[in-house]
């Protein structure tokens, strides 16, 4: 038979009191250097994984960028004249109201007016194109999701770069044509153009990734999304400059983070201005007014970069939860 003091050798122990207060388990505040060392390593080690896999799954990737083009133009009567109709809706509609405005005015219509008005009507045509197929990519494709495991992100991303791809037909078409208008040539302030479509694509993935992800939970916001699609041009100065607001009126305009990176791609490719000089314009009642600070790009910059870190890492720690809301 086994002792008492057998028996309580084996029997378990009351748990110790801890500490609960880190300054009195570890005065020297080791402790704290260690816990938040080590929240840093697993941050960094989900990144990589992050980065990891997408970067593996580039062949699936690819594959749905060719599919949804496919998709998109099989059995098209006009075939990629889809990629080119899109881009001329939305810069002859700018044009209608440039000429509206301009009547209006008294004042005859400039071509520049109307070349900086076309490329900003590009930029937002890919904007608006790829949420509006990037809000419903996940949705969209309910076999994949709830089989098998891959990144869901190359819906989304995939939907964006098949965007890209349509909206570089009409460009081409497009700045050729404005191109050849009168007082309107190549600048090397045209560089501009490249960095400012990184950050236009940045955002756009961002909210791309929101909006699907958003989607999956609540299947109403594909309707939202229309409505902010459809209503969000007059929000943004896309037919017209932002001078025409006033002083105030542009500052509010510039506090949208795509108004920058419009503007800014009007200013450098059509107006031949370097986007690091502020801009201003003398009024006619006394004062100026300021049509271009270098600023307002590093404000673009912080919502597209930022926003794209951010919501990228909202989509990926939600991603398990899609095949069951699906």
């Amino acid at each position: 038979m086994a002792s008492d003091s057998d028996v309580s050798k084996t029997a378990p122990q009351p748990p110790r009191s801890v500490p609960t207060d880190r300054s009195v388990a570890d005065p020297t505040g080791a402790a704290d250097t260690d816990w938040v060392e080590l929240r840093a390593d697993q941050l960094a080690a989900s990144w990589r994984e992050m980065f990891w896999e997408l970067f593996h799954y580039r062949e699936l990737l690819w594959q749905m960028i060719l599919r949804d083009i496919r998709i998109r133009y099989k059995q098209a009567v006009m075939g990629f004249g889809w990629a080119l109709l899109m881009p001329i809706l939305v810069v002859g509609s700018g044009f209608v109201v440039k000429y509206v405005l301009a009547q209006t005015a008294g004042s005859s219509l400039q071509s520049q007016a109307v070349a900086g008005m076309a490329v900003k009507a590009l930029a937002w045509t890919f904007f608006a194109g790829a949420l509006g197929f990037a809000t419903n990519s996940l949705t969209n494709n309910i076999a994949l999701v709830t089989k098998i495991y891959f990144p869901r992100e190359v819906f989304p991303l995939a939907s964006v770069l098949v965007q890209a791809f349509d909206t570089s037909i009409g460009a081409l078409l497009v700045l050729v044509a404005i191109m050849a208008l009168p007082g309107v040539g190549l600048s090397w302030t045209a560089l501009w153009a490249f960095p400012l479509v990184i950050l236009l694509m940045a955002f756009t993935t961002a909210i791309a990734l929101v909006l699907s992800c958003a989607n999956v939970f609540f299947r109403d916001v594909k309707y939202i999304a229309q409505l902010l699609i459809t209503f969000g041009i007059f929000f943004t100065p896309v037919f017209y400059e932002t001078e025409m607001l006033g002083p105030t009126g542009s500052q509010i305009m510039m506090l949208n983070p795509l108004a920058p990176l419009l503007e800014g791609l009007r200013l450098a490719v059509v107006e031949h201005h370097g986007l690091l000089q502020p801009m201003v314009k003398s009024q006619l009642v006394g004062g100026e007014m300021l049509l271009w600070h270098p600023g307002w790009l590093l404000y673009s910059a912080f919502w597209a970069i930022g926003g794209l870190v951010f919501c990228w890492r909202l989509f990926h720690r939600l991603e398990f939860l899609y095949a069951e809301y699906i």
